[in-house]
């Protein structure tokens, strides 16, 4: 097994780093670039950069902060929000991101994520899962649009063809336990680790060094946050020891 990667998260609204409850009431965090730098100076593993207003929106990531981030750290950069073709693709790991983050885009036009895997190869392919609890056969439904709109999707049925599609890692949101520090969803994690080829995300909840763990126990490949980060309550360095005093390899 690869060692587990901490993943700072950076959303983006305005040109700003913004952090809400359940994706709503989204309050600024501060300067993207000034925090990917300092991220990167505390041991961050990669960053993930989402323009969380640019589907909604109707309007391209910002390739401009995307660059400025570049030019500061010199870890993976995976950038989302905003994609809706190869072209944009080829534009954003122009402007220097590693790989790129894919949601609704994709609920839309799956053809779009083979296609990018056929271009880019699926280590670029990363797919943005925000899921929440619902009445599917799973118990968990697929939303797009940022959290904004459920669809009929079932999470797991959306995994499965989605790993068919090419892609290269999995981002799992989950919109329940997004910003509530009240842990990551294990179940959600489990459930998809029991169906997944392909390295797992766990992203929504995290308020506690122990949630990491236990994350990383239920089958994490990697670990994402953002408001612990963001405010300080919690570093990367404790994150990574509590993994490491867990009997788990990190970098």
């Amino acid at each position: 097994m690869p060692a587990l990667r901490v993943i700072p998260c950076l959303d983006v609204a305005a040109g700003r780093v913004v952090k809400g409850v359940n994706f709503e009431n989204l309050r600024d965090s501060g300067d993207p670039v000034e925090l990917a730098k300092r991220y990167y100076e505390d041991g961050a593993d990669e960053l993930t950069f989402l323009d969380v207003t640019a589907t909604n929106e109707g309007r391209e990531t910002m390739r401009a902060v995307v660059t400025s981030c570049a030019e500061q750290v010199y870890i993976p950069l995976t950038v989302g929000g905003g994609i809706r073709t190869v072209a944009d693709v080829d534009a954003l790991l122009a402007a220097g991101a590693d790989k790129v983050s894919v949601g609704s885009a994709g609920i839309d036009n799956p053809q779009l994520l083979a296609d990018i895997s056929a271009v880019h190869g699926s280590q670029v392919l990363v797919i943005s899962l925000d899921l929440k609890r619902s009445g599917t056969p799973s118990g968990f439904g697929v939303t797009r649009n940022g959290g904004r709109q459920l669809t009929d999707l079932d999470a797991m049925d959306w995994v499965k063809q989605v790993q068919d599609l090419g892609a290269g890692e999995l981002l799992v949101n989950s919109i329940d336990a997004d910003g509530t520090k009240d842990g990551f969803d294990l179940e959600l994690i489990e459930k998809i680790r029991a169906i997944s080829t392909v390295p797992l995300i766990a992203s929504g909840g995290a308020g506690k060094v122990e949630h990491f763990v236990a994350a990383a126990l239920s089958g994490a490949d990697a670990l994402l946050a953002a408001s612990v980060f963001h405010e300080g309550s919690i570093s990367i360095a404790r994150v990574k020891a509590a993994l490491a005093d867990a009997g788990l390899e990190v970098r």
